[in-house]
């Protein structure tokens, strides 16, 4: 039967009572107010949040990769020299070497002490201010750095320099992954491994010119600015967000990185994603406990993938190359001159070869990327090794190369990757404190490779590169039998990749490379995590809209 056309106008649902459907729908499902969720919309919607937070991210990771380049130049300089003379190697004073060293690894220091404040202040904190704080030490240090006149000075600035940046570096990638869509989580954080490279090749220009040596170290200022500045505009993390029971706001930062309204399907399984994730873990006490526990959420097992990534990643050896570039091409046979000159060429390739690691990632996958680039590393430092040897002139133009060539094979398999594992491999309520151990490990491992590094040159030479070279053979089983894929999953779904793999007894690795994992916000999912997280929505399930009002 029709009706006459004045009649279905009669009928046609208006937009007001759509709105209201809509409206009833997001009450009864989620227990939201859609009036409280309005109320707390970000300013920045779609890909322009997507943008400002990467700008914000990029900013901190750009500060990071200048931090670690501009000291390893200026080292040799004579200004530098004439200021600070406890880092002049002379054959009259060989415990020099000790000492210049120890003034470049003392800023990890800092930053392990950092990190490992994390555990305690940055589910506390949350996302945003203990960024802003990290952001407002690094620039307390900065100053401190500048207007040093005497080497215990210069020592205790580094410290403190490097306790903000550990602030920064275990909760930016956090913040990152959890304001980046999944399809897109991959490159975002990719990103920031290349600005790293672009921050350390910034400092070699600087370096490079004929600045004094306060005015590198000051122009780090910039960046922290910057980054203290802009991160009051943006939203927190949505994940942070309903841990702390916000849940009206966690769903209007959701509907923003969609760009979507709340209504949207996509919107509303992140949103029950996220809160099965909380659910998950809510029957835990919530403390450092957590990272030890085993069963459906695996915490203890996701926990030490992630600090054993980043032990790993600096146990390739690209330190050597990071910290000592400019002393590495001199003894290669290089002048200053034109060893400073290859510093700045090596990080400009640097740069281009994370790029291409930029497009890569979310199509070839994490684990590959890993192990070609462990493998190549590995083969780079045996060559390395066996030119030092050999040690005449085409040896040494050969290493030049081929310390290309290493910097290329670590931005594809160990740069920014780094930085997004770990950030994607932990559960929801201990990712802040897994990010903060990772990274802690990460700042130690970095301290004890840069304290050896000058000193084992010094004893065993071309040596050296063999060590290396173990050690990248070493990781390649390591990778391939313990680390699962993260690739094109949500945060939450790892979550159920864990879980099944719990319940099924299978390995996580295998588990990772199916197919057929449910989805988080499921009911599949639900049922294999093991929880009712209070909400009633599943994707699978008839909407509250009645067809007439689509």
């Amino acid at each position: 039967m029709s009706f006459p056309s004045s009649d279905q106008e009669k009928h046609q649902p208006s937009v007001a009572e759509n709105a209201d459907v809509h409206h009833e729908q997001i009450k009864q499902q989620f227990d939201l107010d859609p009036a409280d969720i309005a109320a707390h919309a970000p300013l920045l919607r779609g890909r322009k949040l997507t943008a400002a937070v990467a700008f914000v991210a990029g900013t901190g990771f750009t500060l990071f990769g200048y931090d670690q380049g501009v000291m390893s130049s200026l080292l040799t300089g004579n200004q530098f020299e004439a200021s600070f003379p406890e880092v002049v190697v002379e054959a009259s004073h060989p415990d020099h070497a000790t000492l210049q060293s120890f003034t470049i690894a003392i800023y990890e220091v800092g930053c392990l002490f950092g990190a490992l404040s994390n555990l305690w202040v940055g589910d506390k904190l949350g996302r945003r201010r203990t960024i802003f704080v990290g952001g407002s030490i690094m620039i307390a240090g900065a100053i401190l750095q500048t207007t040093a006149f005497s080497f215990p000075h210069l020592i205790v600035a580094r410290i403190v320099t490097g306790y903000g940046n550990g602030l920064i570096t275990s909760t930016v990638p956090t913040y990152h992954a959890e304001l980046s869509p999944s399809a897109k989580r991959g490159r975002m954080i990719m990103m920031e491994g290349t600005l790293i490279v672009v921050g350390v090749t910034i400092a070699f220009f600087v370096n490079w010119s004929s600045a004094q040596w306060r005015v590198p170290i000051a122009l780090q200022l910039v960046f922290e600015i910057i980054m203290v500045t802009c991160i009051g505009f943006l939203p927190e993390s949505p994940r942070w967000l309903v841990k702390r029971g916000r849940n009206a706001e966690a769903m209007a930062v959701i509907s923003a990185m969609e760009d979507k309204p709340p209504i949207d399907p996509e919107v509303q399984r992140t949103y029950y994603g996220i809160r099965e994730a909380v659910a998950v873990e809510t029957s835990s006490q919530g403390s450092l406990r957590e990272l030890t526990t085993g069963g459906r959420s695996q915490n203890f097992r996701r926990t030490v993938i992630a600090v054993v990534f980043m032990v790993m990643q600096q146990l390739t050896g690209i330190n050597l190359v990071t910290f000592y570039a400019t002393i590495v091409f001199q003894r290669l046979g290089l002048s200053d001159v034109n060893a400073r000159i290859t510093s700045v060429a090596n990080g400009a390739e640097y740069v281009l070869a994370s790029i291409a690691a930029y497009y890569t990632i979310d199509y070839v996958g994490r684990r590959q990327l890993m192990l070609i680039g462990a493998i190549g590393q590995c083969i780079v430092m045996l060559l390395l090794a066996v030119l030092g040897y050999i040690n005449n002139t085409p040896a040494q133009i050969v290493s030049v190369v081929l310390l290309f060539g290493f910097n290329t094979f670590f931005a594809f398999g160990w740069l920014g990757l780094a930085w997004l594992y770990c950030a994607e491999i932990a559960g929801l309520r201990t990712r802040a404190p897994t990010n903060a151990l990772s990274t802690a490990s990460n700042w130690t491992f970095n301290f004890v490779v840069v304290m050896l590094v000058g000193p084992a040159f010094n004893n065993i030479s071309w040596r050296t590169y063999i060590v290396f070279a173990a050690l990248n053979a070493a990781i390649v089983p390591v990778v391939y039998f313990f680390f699962p894929e993260t690739g094109g999953r949500s945060l939450e779904d790892l979550d159920v990749v864990f879980a099944l793999a719990y319940i099924t007894g299978e390995d996580p690795v295998k588990v990772s490379l199916r197919k057929d994992v449910p989805l988080a916000g499921s009911r599949e999912a639900d049922e294999i995590l093991g929880v009712s997280p209070g909400v009633q929505y599943h994707p699978s399930e008839k909407p509250l809209i009645p067809s007439s009002c689509t």
